[in-house]
């Protein structure tokens, strides 16, 4: 299988029982081969999303210091392409950390995308390709 670029929904949905995407999450994380690639940005937002979880900063610290994950993307050298699909999408409006999950797509062109967020079937790489996507059926 090609690699594995990974959203704030499925890490947050990962570490929290009591989300409605737990279980589909952890399913998927188990047929998958890690590390799973992702940003910078991701994980500011999955830091954030866990402080409002009774010990989820601990359960973040543990996230990032396992081997499940790679930060693959220099934001500063990428920021003209992160730019452009920002200013693309602000309609949506498109996060920072999905213009980079989407920058990570276009670098990686075998990838596949693990999402809860369905605007990633809206985002196209590339200009026009779509971003092959591991979600659930809606």
């Amino acid at each position: 299988m090609s690699e594995i670029i990974v959203d704030t929904g499925p890490l947050v949905a990962m570490l929290v029982k009591s989300d409605r995407h737990h279980a589909w999450t952890v399913d998927r994380l188990r047929e998958l081969r890690p590390p799973f690639l992702t940003c910078e940005p991701v994980l500011a937002e999955v830091a954030h999303l866990m402080g409002r979880v009774g010990h989820g900063t601990d359960q973040f610290i543990d996230l990032l210091m396992s081997n499940l994950l790679r930060v693959d993307l220099r934001i500063m050298s990428e920021r003209a392409a992160v730019s452009r699909l920002l200013s693309k999408y602000a309609d949506r409006p498109m996060s920072l950390a999905d213009a980079c999950l989407v920058r990570l797509a276009e670098l990686n062109d075998r990838a596949s995308v693990l999402t809860i967020d369905g605007d990633f079937a809206v985002y196209r790489k590339h200009g026009r390709r779509v971003i092959p996507l591991i979600a659930p059926t809606r």
